[in-house]
């Protein structure tokens, strides 16, 4: 017995002392992330975030590698992933898969850096992993028809659509008191589902100029800077759509997972640097819109906006309902965007026609139209990501029990896949 004890002991000292098994992905991923923050040094909207070894990042004034030999990387990342056999435990094929598309991603933007034009669907397809439908315009018709017959009042939908949101928008001297409760709505019903990891935290930041409406810089630690553009009105409405999506259960939760499930528990450091152009955007944008309704399903957002927001933003909560009605109605005009994207960047139609089929069937006031081709002119097919990522969440939610009827096993679903590496693909 005493033997038998002794050989069991040196057994389990030698399977301490053993070293862990090399994965070959972890090398990939390690010169993955450096050629991310190479390829940051030609594109300055590349690098979304990064928070991995800080001297895995080039020096400010660090010569930039040339674009030919940052291809020539790529591709030979791509191939090394393709010859490592697919793992059988579903994290780790999934990881496989998630590194050999990103690079892909990586690949195609060096094109496209190099001068290279894609079609926007080619484009889409390239970095984003997916292709959105195309819809033509008297699919929009239709929608703007229901929508006339609802709106007081005469002349364009768009015009009359505009002077009724106009009574809803939030005064600027109201507008952090509304969000932070918006906020505190968002997180507080996220935390009821969601572990979150500890210390989490963002700071907000009112900004100007801007192409985009609103913006989440992920810090690492679990911690984000969320800027608020202020350039247009803010409608009530946003109050809750930027607080789900930018924070909680949107971007902040997202990248926080990411960072506690897979970069702190598994060593995974491809995840400590996010390139804006690549398909984790279409899972950040759709996680982020379809948490909207995760957070705030059915009526009770209606609910909450009535009960707590309208009044704090000085607005007749008599007309939360009224308001929301019609804005779902607007809400199905969501592609039209899209289709304004694709015509434009195809050269199909030049900038003053963009502004113009915003206008006609997003139902945008010119203003707004015209700072939504500027950002198309900067980040081109990525528009996608917002309406599509969403619709692709949802399916893969649903169909994965996550139904409205049953709302814990949504948020399971969905708190699963903002823990994991899946792709746009993965999920039809």
């Amino acid at each position: 017995m005493r033997l038998t004890a002794c050989v069991l002991a040196l057994i389990a000292m030698t399977a301490a002392a053993s070293p862990k098994p090399v994965d070959p992905l972890d090398s990939i991923a390690e010169q993955y992330t450096k050629l991310v923050l190479a390829v940051g040094q030609h594109d300055e909207l590349y690098v979304d975030a990064y928070y991995g070894p800080p001297e895995w990042k080039p020096a400010g004034n660090a010569p930039k590698p040339p674009l030919a030999s940052l291809r020539e990387t790529a591709g030979k990342l791509i191939a090394a992933v393709e010859q490592i056999p697919a793992p059988t435990e579903e994290m780790a094929r999934l990881r496989r898969e998630y590194l050999r598309k990103q690079l892909m991603a990586v690949e195609t933007r060096i094109r496209m850096l190099q001068g290279e034009r894609l079609s926007f669907d080619q484009e889409s397809k390239a970095l984003y992993d997916a292709v959105a439908p195309t819809h033509p315009a008297s699919y929009f018709d239709d929608e703007l028809t229901e929508l006339d017959r609802r709106l007081p009042g005469g002349g364009p939908v768009s015009a009359r659509y505009e002077a009724y949101r106009q009574q809803f928008v939030i005064p600027r001297d109201k507008l952090e008191t509304v969000f932070a409760a918006a906020i505190e709505g968002c997180r507080s019903r996220t935390r009821e589902h969601v572990r979150l990891p500890p210390r989490e935290r963002f700071t907000i930041e009112y900004v100007t100029n801007k192409p985009w409406s609103a913006y989440n810089w992920y810090q690492g630690h679990a911690t984000s800077l969320i800027q608020v553009n202020t350039d247009l009105p803010i409608f009530i409405d946003r109050a809750i759509d930027l607080a789900c999506h930018e924070g909680y259960p949107g971007h902040h939760v997202y990248n926080a997972l990411l960072e506690q499930h897979l970069v702190r528990t598994r060593g995974w450091m491809e995840f400590t640097v996010y390139p804006l152009f690549s398909p984790q955007s279409l899972i950040a944008e759709g996680t982020a819109n379809f948490g909207i309704e995760v957070a705030f399903p059915g009526p009770s957002r209606v609910a909450f906006e009535r009960e707590r927001l309208f009044p704090l933003a000085g607005l007749d909560s008599s007309r939360a309902e009224e308001y929301y009605d019609l804005f779902d109605a607007f809400d199905r005009l969501s592609y039209a965007g899209n289709e304004a994207a694709r015509q434009y960047l195809n050269g199909e139609i030049d900038r003053k026609a963009a502004v113009a089929w915003l206008e006609k069937y997003a139902l945008m006031s010119p203003p707004r139209a015209e700072q939504r081709v500027r950002f198309f002119d900067t980040y081109r097919s990525y528009v996608i990501n917002y309406n599509l990522g969403k619709d692709l969440v949802r399916q893969y939610v649903e169909r994965n029990g996550g139904t409205a009827a049953r709302p814990e096993r949504r948020w399971q679903v969905f708190g699963e896949l903002l823990s994991s590496p899946r792709l746009p693909s993965g999920l039809q």
